[in-house]
């Protein structure tokens, strides 16, 4: 599929999240010139002041971005209000800074001018600095406007909406065009608004007055965008990862076979067991292996009409790396059958909940399984081990780590922590890793793309998904799978054990049905 395919497809999604986009940006701006336009006044009044003030917006500054929003979910939970509180955050030190240049930059002699011939202070502020100000005031505007349209793109991950839903699904799904509908439009959105208030800021001083009655509302409108009525149908709220909004094996199988249409939000999987557990959510997407199932207490539905495939873990190895050093094969194999879905779901409670260190988990296991043997502290060369980013794939990657340590005389590198599937398949494709655990279900169905047809034919089987995966890979891209290590990581949705109980759903077509 090509990419104006793509667009063409996805056209009434993209300008649902298009406007979202906008009215984030502007809701974010119209507060952040609502208080720092007044502060900056302020500060240019009373500057033994500036200090403080233009310190504690420039620190604001400093903390990134998602860990801004993850500080502000606690206070805010998740959806918009946490994300238009940071996006204001980050949109008030060019707005305060540049109202401070600005006033403090009009020459004192007109302002004494202006005393002589009766005007009060309020009357010189509002006839005299603030109109000569304006420009550089309004250059701070577009500073504030360019970064906020960037950073609410991150606002996807707590379910407040925008272009950063495609950007993260197209990364997390290997799909470029999914990541280019998101990125071009946020990038041409970032060069109109900036060259718009460009020329804003060029209109002459006589005309200024029109201008300043009409940006405030034009603003206002923009704001008003990300509260234009949703056409989502269904009683129930689900939250959704990007990746499974965009996977046949996701929602898109959902609407497909069950007919399912309940209203949703994407967020990410980080906050969304929380949320469902808080109650602000009903239904989300997840792992059948997750530990917060356990720490949340919720239950998983049957997937009755069989749409997710197995998703049976195990290492992957570059051939070349294969070849070369020929003892890693019987090493990483040596999981092969130590962990299933009850073992992996313990572990994984250790890391969600209880914040048990992914290496420490990790040795415990192997050390009560008598796999773990001291690091022989080889050099013969190093072995460049990945993980996605989730709790599961640190503690593989750990393991991993620790045995090829043990029992080879070879040196480990770990690069944790990589991001979605296509960051990491890239990564060892280009050769800047050599292992990393993946699942048969994402090799059948994000990286190999296999087509409907042939998808149908295997996904009874994990024997058949396995071997297929296995040839595949091995034929185009050079790359081996190892044997299985045992669990199924397969997807599922949840729902909070006693709501599941006091609704009687127990199976996805329940879920349905009950949503109508």
């Amino acid at each position: 599929m090509n990419f104006l395919t793509f667009i063409s497809q996805q056209s009434g999604k993209l300008l649902d999240q298009t406007l979202a986009h906008i009215g984030l940006t502007f809701i974010s701006l119209l507060l952040a010139v609502l208080i720092g336009l007044p502060l900056g006044i302020l500060i240019a009044r009373k500057r033994k002041m500036a200090g403080g003030v233009l310190g504690f917006a420039g620190v604001l500054q400093t903390i990134p971005s998602i860990a801004l929003l993850g500080m502000m979910i606690p206070l805010l939970g998740i959806g918009p209000k946490p994300a238009i509180m940071a996006l204001f955050l980050y949109a008030l030190l060019p707005i305060i800074r540049n109202t401070y240049t600005g006033i403090t930059g009009v020459d004192q002699a007109i302002k004494e001018a202006a005393k002589g011939m009766g005007m009060s202070v309020n009357q010189v502020l509002f006839k005299v600095e603030l109109p000569l100000a304006m420009p550089v005031i309004l250059a701070g505007v577009r500073t504030a406007t360019v970064i906020n349209v960037g950073v609410a793109t991150l606002a996807a991950y707590i379910a407040a909406g925008g272009l950063g839903e495609f950007i993260f699904g197209g990364i997390s799904l290997n799909n470029t065009n999914m990541i280019l509908a998101g990125a071009i439009p946020a990038a041409l959105l970032a060069i109109i608004f900036d060259f718009l208030l460009s020329r804003v800021q060029k209109i002459s001083f006589r005309r200024l007055g029109i201008a300043l009655w009409i940006f405030p509302l034009a603003i206002l409108i923009l704001s008003s965008f990300y509260i234009l009525p949703s056409t989502y149908e269904g009683k129930l709220l689900a939250g959704f990862t990007p990746e499974f909004m965009g996977r046949q094996d996701g929602y898109l199988g959902l609407k497909d076979k069950y007919k399912l249409h309940t209203r949703n939000v994407v967020i990410s999987d980080a906050v969304m067991y929380k949320a469902v557990y808080e109650k602000k959510l009903d239904v989300i997407s997840g792992y059948s292996t997750d530990g917060r199932l356990k720490a949340f207490d919720l239950v998983t539905l049957i997937d009755d009409k069989h749409i997710f495939p197995p998703y049976y873990a195990a290492p992957i190895v570059r051939n070349e790396t294969l070849q070369k050093y020929p003892e890693l094969e019987p090493v990483l194999n040596m999981l092969s059958g130590k962990i299933d879905d009850s073992i992996m779901t313990e572990l994984n409670y250790k890391a969600d909940y209880l914040k048990q260190d992914p290496e420490t988990i990790a040795k415990d296991f192997l050390v009560a399984r008598g796999l773990w043997k001291a690091s022989r502290e080889g050099h013969k060369a190093t072995i460049r081990i990945g993980s996605k980013i989730f709790a599961e794939q640190y503690i593989l990657a750990a393991m991993y780590t620790l045995l090829i340590k043990g029992y080879t005389d070879l040196e480990v590198s770990a690069k944790s922590g990589l991001g979605g599937t296509k960051i990491c398949f890239d990564a060892m494709t280009n050769n800047q890793i050599d292992i990393y655990p993946e699942y048969t279900g994402t090799g059948l169905l994000v990286i190999l793309k296999t087509p409907p047809a042939v998808v149908d034919q295997l996904i009874s089987s994990k024997e058949k998904v396995y071997d297929y995966v296995k040839e595949s890979f091995n034929k185009q891209y050079q790359i081996s799978w190892l044997k299985p290590i045992g669990f199924n990581n397969t997807y599922a949705l949840m729902m909070r054990k006693e709501q599941a109980k006091s609704m009687m759903i127990n199976t996805i077509s329940a879920l349905v049905k009950m949503d109508k």
